[in-house]
């Protein structure tokens, strides 16, 4: 069987892909700084990857112990093969999820911002997409962001145990393995998780200046409305109203919306 000929949509999402992948390969500035990503990649000098860390520092490592030491051998890449590693993988990311709608979402501004800060937003986004099939995806916003790891609730309003068991068992898992191999992290990052997420005065960026004990109340309720309802849309939605801090490219993780949009065989 001939396969068709590729829609000029994807040869020209390629196109970009290729080009970015290649100044972030190449170290062209400014393309050659991403500050997420760097966070992720930097090497540990001290004794713990949370030293002088705070929201919105740069190279400023926030999330738990268990995904940075998924990045420690990374760390020993130079950074310029890191960055365009990351690159390639929002770039698929955000292909796999969004399908032939990709090229125009890079026209939805958290999303190009999102590729070039290097953040996990559009992995989100997969999670909030995949997740409802895969529940074991919801271990990657519980261990780095945790609040967006709300849309785990969807299972256990609508009474389904077995994936809500799974997204826990694989989470606790993985923390006891880490906890095993770096207990003095873990004890770093509660302590920095209980000194608050708040970000300084005079933080560059765009962020949304609304408290999270606002926001997770609503992202609750909206979840719990969209679970009785079988409303899969409500998931990506609840997950950034329940982000630490709401920054413009953390609403990357509406790209979600284009296939949970989409009929799906067996309910409306």
């Amino acid at each position: 069987m001939k396969r068709g000929r590729p829609a000029p949509a994807d040869v020209v999402f390629l196109g970009i892909a290729i080009a970015f992948v290649g100044l972030r390969l190449l170290d062209v500035p400014p393309w050659d700084q991403s500050v997420d990503a760097y966070a992720y990649w930097r090497p540990i000098t001290g004794g713990s990857p949370y030293e002088g860390a705070a929201v919105g520092g740069l190279g400023s490592y926030l999330y738990s112990p268990a995904f940075k030491l998924l990045f420690v051998p990374l760390g020993a890449l130079p950074w310029p093969i890191f960055n365009a590693l990351w690159t390639a993988l929002n770039m698929g990311v955000l292909r796999a999820v969004a399908g032939r709608h990709a090229l125009v979402l890079l026209l939805f501004p958290p999303v190009p911002f999102e590729i070039i800060s290097g953040n996990v937003h559009l992995l989100f986004a997969a999670v909030a997409a995949w997740g409802f099939t895969r529940p074991w995806l919801w271990v990657l916003p519980i261990l780095t962001k945790v609040t967006p790891g709300i849309g785990v609730l969807w299972f256990a309003v609508r009474r389904e145990w077995r994936p809500l068991l799974a997204a826990c068992a694989v989470t606790g898992l993985i923390v006891a393995v880490s906890v095993a191999i770096t207990p003095s992290w873990w004890t770093d990052w509660v302590e920095l998780l209980r000194d608050g997420q708040s970000v300084p005065a005079g933080t560059p960026g765009w962020f949304l200046p609304i408290p999270l004990w606002v926001r997770l109340p609503a992202a609750a309720a909206l979840l719990a409305w969209g679970a009785l309802g079988d409303r899969r849309w409500s998931v990506p939605v609840a997950m950034v109203l329940a982000m630490p801090v709401l920054w413009l490219n953390g609403l990357a993780v509406l790209v979600a919306l284009v296939p949970l949009s989409r009929p799906a065989e067996g309910r409306p």
